[in-house]
């Protein structure tokens, strides 16, 4: 494989040096940074997860700040989500729409202070998004990417370890509350939260220059748990239904379409950016669903670049935006986005890779 040419487009981020000293042996590009995927073992770094615990550097996952005596109602206007009652220290995961109601982002919301607020990011330009309705709706708010990265531990042994560190206050946050604090002078602030479905902590670095140390008081308190690497592109995100934006969803997918449904209240503010067209396909319902697939293919066949074609009876009527070999299941799983036509237990046809067609079976989400 080719290697990444550096370039200051490209952004490495404050533990970058800590994950090529660890053998980072393959990552992505998101938002204009490097995301480890992998460093020589999927196996054991899936199961590192699944059974124990593992730390990733996911300071990819930017934030948007939102600063100033406007900084609630911008973070409103910018939300499908009624923040009305969200307090300080609360996060909130909030699906982020454009005007015709497309998902353009699926941040997590913290709430610092009444006039301060950060998104932590997907992978698309919100910082210009928040700007453009800022000065649109004329609000007196500055908008800026802080120095803060964050670094995740999860597994069910993360607990143990983030506590280790930082004390048993830890295990009394609710799930996306998080709280400020400082570690050998190091300043962060610990979120429970994390792209898995095994528990863990995302604990947000806010001094660049300090991501070594950072890292390595993790590592160290990781130790006795056996702490592991790894990325956040596991198969385990799949097995457990956690949407990815940007990869399950396309420049038409509104947020009913990809189970978040749930995440948005229909009753906010007029101004709030998509709720409009947001009600229209709820009150008509949305033109497709998300379903999980299963492939009839003992063998790994993952999908690489391209979404694939779903037939049934010949004619297209989904597509497959993801697929992975599942280690639980031992079988080829991935998502189906297709017509509300097509349910739960039919056979579809999968045009994969050079014409090859598969076939699968739609089945629930999770997986497990």
């Amino acid at each position: 494989m080719f290697q990444v040419f550096p370039t200051a487009r490209l952004r490495p981020s404050p533990f970058f040096n800590s994950i090529m000293a660890e053998g980072c042996t393959s990552a992505s590009i998101y938002n204009r940074m490097i995301l480890p995927a992998s460093f020589g073992d999927k196996d054991k770094e899936y199961w590192d997860l699944i059974n124990g615990v593992v730390m990733w550097d996911v300071g990819v996952e930017r934030q948007v700040q939102l600063e100033g005596p406007d900084a609630g109602k911008l973070a409103q206007i910018l939300s499908t989500r009624d923040l009305s009652k969200c307090k300080i220290g609360q996060g909130k995961y909030v699906p982020m729409c454009n005007h015709d109601g497309v998902l353009i982002n699926d941040p997590i919301m913290l709430k610092l202070r009444e006039d301060l607020y950060w998104f932590s990011i997907a992978d698309s330009d919100i910082w210009f998004w928040a700007r453009a309705i800022a000065a649109e709706r004329r609000l007196n708010v500055k908008i800026t990417e802080p120095d803060v990265s964050p670094l995740a531990v999860q597994g069910p042994k993360s607990a143990a370890v983030v506590s280790s560190i930082f004390g048993d206050w830890v295990h009394d946050l609710k799930y996306f509350w998080f709280s400020e604090t400082e570690i050998n002078g190091i300043p962060v602030a610990v979120q429970r939260s994390g792209w898995s479905k095994q528990g863990g902590f995302e604990i947000y670095l806010r001094d660049g220059k300090r991501g070594d140390e950072l890292w390595k008081i993790v590592k160290e308190a990781g130790q006795p748990y056996a702490i592991g690497n790894g990325g956040p592109t596991s198969p385990e995100r799949t097995e457990s239904g956690l949407v990815s934006c940007g990869s399950d969803s396309d420049d038409t997918t509104n947020p009913y379409e990809v189970r978040l449904g749930n995440y948005i209240d229909l009753d906010v503010a007029d101004d709030v950016v998509g709720i409009q067209a947001l009600r229209r396909i709820h009150a008509e319902g949305p033109k497709r669903h998300q379903l999980g697939l299963i492939l009839e293919v003992e063998s790994p066949d993952p999908l690489a670049f391209h979404w694939e074609d779903i037939l049934v009876d010949g004619q297209k009527v989904g597509d497959m935006t993801n697929c992975v070999w599942s280690p639980r299941l031992q079988k080829n799983i991935g998502y189906a986005l297709i017509s509300r036509s097509c349910h739960v237990g039919e056979a579809v046809t999968l045009r994969r890779s050079a014409g090859r067609e598969v076939q699968a079976s739609l089945v629930d989400i999770p997986f497990l």
